[in-house]
């Protein structure tokens, strides 16, 4: 195949739906930004800076502490792409790296790397796979045209005038409860 050579018509399309259904079934969003807060806390302990002839140094006696913790999180961040039952740990485990980043590694990457870190582990912790669409025969679907039930087309209020097939509260004053709840 030479670099001339197009590719399959649609065959972008496919490989981008692929990757969409991919990343629907796992916490993607929070592996990724679990990822990124790795980096500006591994990278800075050991950054120099040049502002015109004057360096700064970030190095710490923290720059060990800085690098695990940096590389724990690169490795939680790639662990939720690909196993996603560890959701729940991964989250938890990304929101202590971040907090013991704070006095660690200059201030969790100078906030950036704890930020993402601390959204991350949220994101991770909050993820629930979702329940797949059930397939629905085609003999099922409603005939076009009304789409209004006839329950609708038949309802009045009560004697009263108190909607009585909404009130969930059983305290309408048609059942005698005038507001209060029964013991028992």
């Amino acid at each position: 195949m030479s670099a001339e050579t197009p590719a399959a018509p649609g065959q972008f399309t496919r490989r981008r739906l692929q990757f969409r259904a991919w990343r629907g079934t796992r916490p993607f969003w929070a592996g990724l930004y679990i990822l990124l807060a790795g980096f500006p806390i591994m990278y800075f302990p050991y950054a120099h800076l040049q502002l015109g002839n004057l360096t700064v140094a970030m190095s710490t006696t923290a720059g060990a502490g800085s690098l695990i913790i940096g590389v724990l999180l690169v490795v939680l961040g790639i662990s939720l792409w690909f196993q996603k039952h560890i959701r729940t740990f991964a989250g938890v485990a990304a929101i202590l790296l971040a907090l013991v980043s704070l006095p660690v590694s200059n201030f969790g990457g100078f906030v950036l790397g704890f930020l993402f870190a601390l959204i991350g582990g949220a994101m991770a912790v909050a993820w629930s796979p979702g329940a797949p669409p059930k397939p629905q025969p085609e003999g099922d679907l409603p005939p076009a045209g009304d789409d209004a039930p006839e329950e609708a087309a038949a309802y009045f209020p009560g004697p009263d005038g108190v909607d009585e097939s909404n009130d969930l509260s059983g305290t309408s004053p048609v059942n005698g409860a005038n507001g209060r709840h029964s013991a028992g």
